[in-house]
């Protein structure tokens, strides 16, 4: 079963920074985009970012100027530097390499174990 392997994640003050990474099998990582999306309690899982093999990148409105996420092609690694988190950035955060449909990239079949974000005081 092919599984993305996240780490990061952790507990932080608001105005903190932290950044969670993803790895994944070479032959998913080389022909995905590679995305991170969010759940928080009671609410639906949402897109944060994700980013192409081209490195175009797409953000949530919400995390747009906070959150950077990038790639390594070499490492198959996707990363997501989190700056100036917000209470409300608490959520668990999901590795997903993403599927083209219809011209589109939407969430894909593969996902990472989540990882917990909790920003409080």
């Amino acid at each position: 079963q092919v599984q993305l392997v996240e780490s990061g994640g952790g507990l932080v003050q608001p105005g903190g920074s932290l950044r969670l990474s993803c790895a994944a099998p070479r032959n998913i990582f080389s022909i995905s985009a590679m995305g991170w999306y969010r759940q928080a309690p009671g609410k639906q899982r949402e897109l944060v970012a994700f980013i192409t093999s081209g490195y175009a990148t797409t953000y949530a409105g919400s995390v747009k100027g906070r959150f950077t996420i990038s790639r390594d092609n070499a490492k198959n690694t996707v990363a997501l530097q989190m700056n100036s988190l917000l209470p409300g950035d608490t959520a668990v955060y999901y590795c997903n390499a993403l599927k083209l449909s219809w011209g589109q990239w939407t969430q894909g079949d593969y996902w990472g174990q989540g990882t917990q974000v909790t920003v409080s005081s």
